[in-house]
């Protein structure tokens, strides 16, 4: 008489094509948010090397602005200058920073990725 073992060992065929699949869109994910993620560094250590600058409260809202352009440039980060606000004002300066980025992933489906940062500098406090 053959006997049959009673435990089965492994996965199926369809399991391992499921979980391939799950695993594959998870990487699919990461590679589309990665950069994302590394342009937002690019651009905050702009925006801390400009917030470190030596007497930038001294300076006008638009030397501020040429600032940022040139460490962002030297960065290479992406992003337009207009989504910067910049006040200024005597012994004070804030500069907000709010964007979104959109990356679609498959088909209709999309991620959205929001960011929201400032910095101010009173010199008063």
């Amino acid at each position: 008489m053959v006997r049959l073992e009673k435990k089965q060992r492994g996965i199926t065929f369809i399991s391992f094509m499921i979980l391939l699949a799950v695993i594959a869109f998870f990487v699919l994910i990461g590679l589309k948010i990665g950069p994302i993620y590394l342009n937002h560094s690019k651009v905050m250590d702009a925006m801390t090397e400009v917030e470190n600058t030596k007497d930038v409260i001294r300076s006008g809202r638009n030397d501020v602005r040429v600032m940022l352009s040139k460490r962002l440039n030297m960065n290479y980060a992406d992003i337009n200058l207009d989504n910067f606000k910049i006040i200024k004002r005597v012994n004070y300066l804030k500069v907000e920073l709010e964007y979104e980025k959109v990356e679609m992933i498959l088909g209709n489906l999309s991620v959205l990725v929001e960011f929201q940062e400032s910095f101010e500098i009173d010199e008063d406090t």
